[in-house]
């Protein structure tokens, strides 16, 4: 699905690269949450795996095509949904009219199932709804569309926690097979749920690419009354004690994604050899 080797990015010449060498592989069927602290790239990753800007060197793929190119084959089996974004002054009716027909599986049903899930009425203007209200039918047509990519970054921003729970709901019920979802957010737990395959970007680079599973068969996170003991390999204090986490030796257990985050940006050298051995 998507491919990138070799990835090299800076602005200008003048700057030092954002990303050097990145190597990545993204497969369909599966939902990849990008993960990465302020000002790591993920943004402009997204943007360069959709063909908005473009590589200093190095390929990337997606679908066999190039994304710079920005051919109407590539197009429309692509939708982003931006952080920032403008909507025209329309009904949400005649959006839809104008811009379904840009994509061949574009299904209505699907989205007039959720429309109504969000409570969004297709006769009102895109002009006058909320922040969050723009969010959620952005969300619904672009889980309509069936494009085989979906890259949303930061989905949640302005949801309310009854809609989190709804976009939760209708991402795991909308997906076939054949579909990547790329979601890019700090609000990890609300999607933590969704992921099942993580990569983190830091420094120019990715310090981690894995599959949940992987994860859960090393590592062991739960909650205690003290962070003491040599199998410890991060802990963080919460209300009542702390979250830890250590070496896996029952199977697999649940993975907290944002402790998992800031035990591999901020923990010991130890930690990340470990998770990524």
């Amino acid at each position: 699905m998507i491919d990138i080797k070799n990835l090299n990015f800076n602005y200008t010449k003048k700057q030092q690269p954002l990303f050097q060498d990145l190597d990545c592989e993204l497969n369909a069927g599966s939902i990849v949450g990008l993960l990465g602290k302020n000002g790591a790239g993920k943004t402009t990753l997204l943007k360069i795996m959709i063909g908005l800007l473009l590589p200093t060197s190095g390929q990337v793929k997606v679908n066999n095509h190039i994304p710079r190119r920005r051919q109407p084959s590539f197009l429309e089996d692509l939708f982003f949904v931006s952080e920032e974004f403008q909507l025209p002054g329309i009904s949400i009716g005649n959006y839809v009219k104008a811009n379904s027909g840009f994509y061949p599986r574009f299904d209505e049903k699907l989205l007039h199932k959720l429309l109504v899930d969000f409570e969004l009425p297709e006769t009102k203007s895109l002009q006058k709804l909320s922040y969050g209200q723009k969010k959620k039918f952005l969300i619904s047509f672009a889980l309509s569309t069936k494009c085989r990519l979906l890259v949303l970054d930061e989905p949640t921003n302005g949801l309310d926690i009854p809609s989190k729970a709804i976009f939760r709901k209708v991402l795991a019920g909308s997906l076939d097979e054949e579909q990547l979802v790329i979601i890019s957010t700090h609000q990890v737990k609300d999607v933590e749920n969704l992921i099942d395959r993580i990569i983190m970007l830091e420094s120019g680079r990715f310090i981690m690419q894995k599959d949940l599973y992987e994860i859960s068969s090393k590592l062991h996170f739960a909650t205690t009354s003290t962070a003491e003991g040599e199998d410890v390999l991060y802990s963080e204090m919460v209300p009542g004690g702390y979250k830890i986490i250590t070496p896996q030796v029952n199977g697999e257990s649940s993975v907290d994604i944002e402790l998992l985050f800031n035990a591999v940006t901020q923990g010991s050298q130890k930690l990340k050899d470990y998770v990524n051995e």
